[in-house]
C-alpha cells in the first residue's frame, strides 16, 4: 500500500494542530475557573497560572453557601423538563401527523418566539404571576423555565416524528390502538432519542436561567444557583476562589448529563434529517 503523499500528511498535521489550538482557547476559561477555585483567598490578578497545591477550602465554603441553591436549581430544572416534554411532545406529534393547515406557519412562528428577548417575556410574566400568585414559587419558576425549551423541543421532535414510517402507525391502529395509545405506546418509544435530546436541552436552559430567577423572585424562598452566585459575588467580591468554586460545582451536573447523553443527542439531532 502506497504511503500518503507529503502534502496530504502536512494538511492532516496542520488540521490537527489548528483543532488543538481552537480547543485550548475554548477550554481556557474552564481551566482558569478551576485554577482560581483551587487558590482561595487570592485576587484575580494574584492567581498563579498553575496552583502550587490543592486547596479545597474554596469548594467547602462554596458548598456550604450554595448547596441549597444547587438543590433548588435541580428541582426547578427537572420540573421544567417534565412540563416541557408534556407540552412539546403532543404538540410535535400533532404537527407531524395530523395534517393541520398552516403547519409550516406554526413551526415558523414557534421558531420566531426564540428570538424574543428574555427580559421582555420576564416583565410580561411578572404581571401575570402577581395576579396568579406564582411569584416566589417553585411552580412559577418551573413554568417560566419550561417556556425556554418548548419551542426548540417542538421543532426538534416534529422533525423526528415526521420520519417515522406511516405504516407503523397504521399497523398500531389496525390492532385497535386509538390515537392516544398509538402516541404513548408506539410514537414515544420510537422517538426516544429526540425526547432525551429535548429533555437535556430543556434541563440546560432551565439550569442556566438567570433572567426569570431574578425577575420572578423577590425573596430568598426560591433562589437557583445562578442567582445565588450573582448575589454571592456582590457580598464576597474579594473571595474569588469561593466564587469560582461555586461556578465549578454548578457546571458539574450539566457536564455529567452531556457526557451520559452524547450518543442520544447526536442521534436525536440528526434523526429527522434522513427520512
Amino acid at each position: 500500500m502506497a504511503a500518503p503523499a507529503p502534502t496530504t500528511s502536512r494538511r492532516r498535521w496542520g488540521s490537527t494542530l489548528a483543532g488543538v489550538l481552537i480547543l485550548c482557547v475554548m477550554l481556557f476559561p474552564l481551566y482558569w475557573m478551576l485554577n482560581t477555585a483551587l487558590q482561595p483567598g487570592t485576587g484575580l490578578l494574584q492567581t498563579d497560572p498553575v496552583p502550587g497545591s490543592l486547596d479545597l477550602s474554596g469548594f467547602s465554603k462554596a458548598l456550604s453557601d450554595q448547596g441549597g441553591h444547587l438543590l433548588t436549581s435541580l428541582v426547578v430544572a427537572l420540573g421544567a423538563v417534565v412540563v416541557c416534554l408534556a407540552v412539546s411532545a403532543p404538540a410535535a406529534y400533532g404537527l407531524a401527523r395530523f395534517g393541520l393547515r398552516g403547519t409550516r406557519t406554526i413551526v415558523f412562528g414557534t421558531l420566531i418566539t426564540q428570538m424574543v428577548p428574555g427580559i421582555v417575556i420576564a416583565n410580561a410574566l411578572y404581571n401575570s404571576y402577581v395576579s396568579l400568585g406564582l411569584v416566589n414559587s417553585y411552580a412559577g419558576l418551573m413554568l417560566a423555565d419550561a417556556s425556554l425549551g418548548i419551542p426548540f423541543s417542538i421543532v426538534l421532535m416534529r422533525s423526528f416524528m415526521v420520519s417515522i414510517p406511516g405504516e407503523v402507525i397504521e399497523a398500531a391502529q389496525l390492532d385497535g390502538a386509538g390515537p392516544v395509545r398509538t402516541f404513548l405506546r408506539v410514537v414515544l418509544p420510537m422517538s426516544r432519542n429526540a425526547l432525551i435530546t429535548s429533555g437535556l436541552f430543556a434541563f440546560l436552559f432551565a439550569w442556566s436561567d438567570f433572567m426569570f430567577a431574578l425577575t420572578l423572585n423577590t425573596t430568598d424562598h426560591v433562589k437557583p444557583v445562578t442567582l445565588g452566585i450573582y448575589q454571592y459575588i456582590g457580598a464576597h467580591v474579594g473571595d474569588w476562589g469561593s466564587v469560582m468554586a461555586a461556578s465549578v460545582l454548578s457546571a458539574v451536573p450539566a457536564a455529567i448529563l452531556l457526557v451520559l447523553a452524547q450518543k442520544y443527542i447526536a442521534a436525536g439531532i440528526t434523526g429527522g434529517s434522513v427520512k
